[in-house]
């Protein structure tokens, strides 16, 4: 693992009236690492992640990545810095087709008109959409087919796939295999464990300790909206393993 610290969570307190979500949490993720953020319900976790999407601006403190404060309150701006966030309710559009949820907010357009406005080249969105899920192997039907449809199982595929197909720095995966079988949470758990391999970092949310043991370097904990706690996942003698 290097020492350079990709993403940096600064002294962020966020406060919704009186009841601090977060108070002055700071913990950094360092290249090619999997760190995983535990702690119970209403610990802080989903407020801290929607941080570092950019959806709640903290009250103070900053997040940092590579180094560099990210704009707050602009979800675009960590996207489009190389940050994949999956989200715990996935966050999808039920109307819209699986590789249209795919590209939301990334649709590979034709420029035509002004202001930013183009036509979606829908042929090279499913053409890259069929090469993503392949690359990731997730197994769907037709890619036309609406979100709405899908089973709980393969709804959560399809979330996990669009966080990490963008991501050229860190990925945030809230409880990614909550609603998955036991094929699709072993697929799940390879990727992550490969992300860091392609230079990735990944934070983990997860409530299942197998799995943190099985894929995190590191854990930090929260509790009440404070940092507790910060160890190694695992003994240093063991090995990954997650098929």
């Amino acid at each position: 693992m290097a020492d350079r610290a990709v993403l940096e969570v600064a002294g962020v307190t966020k406060r919704f009236g009186n009841h601090a979500a977060l108070d002055a949490v700071s913990f950094a993720v360092h290249e090619r690492e999997v760190v995983a953020l535990l702690g119970d319900n209403g610990a802080g976790k989903s407020t801290l992640v929607k941080c570092i999407a950019g959806i709640h601006r903290p009250d103070h403190g900053t997040v940092l990545l590579d180094g560099a404060p990210l704009p707050p309150g602009t979800s675009a701006a960590g996207r489009d810095s190389g940050i994949g966030i999956v989200f715990q309710d996935l966050a999808l559009f039920d109307n819209m087709s699986i590789a249209e949820n795919l590209f939301a907010g990334r649709e590979p357009c034709r420029p035509r008109f002004p202001r930013g406005l183009g036509i979606v080249r829908r042929r090279v969105m499913l053409d890259e959409a069929r090469r993503t899920l392949h690359r990731l192997e997730v197994q769907v039907p037709n890619l036309r087919t609406p979100v709405g449809l899908l089973s709980g199982g393969q709804r959560q595929a399809i979330a996990v796939s669009r966080g990490i197909a963008f991501a050229r720095r860190v990925v945030v995966l809230d409880e990614p295999t909550a609603a998955l079988g036991i094929r699709e949470r072993t697929n799940v758990l390879r990727l992550v464990r490969q992300l860091p391999e392609n230079g990735i970092a990944v934070i983990l949310i997860s409530h299942n300790l197998e799995e943190v043991v099985a894929v995190a370097d590191r854990a930090v904990v929260l509790r009440q909206g404070r940092l507790v706690g910060e160890v190694p996942a695992r003994p240093r003698t063991t090995r990954r393993w997650c098929r």
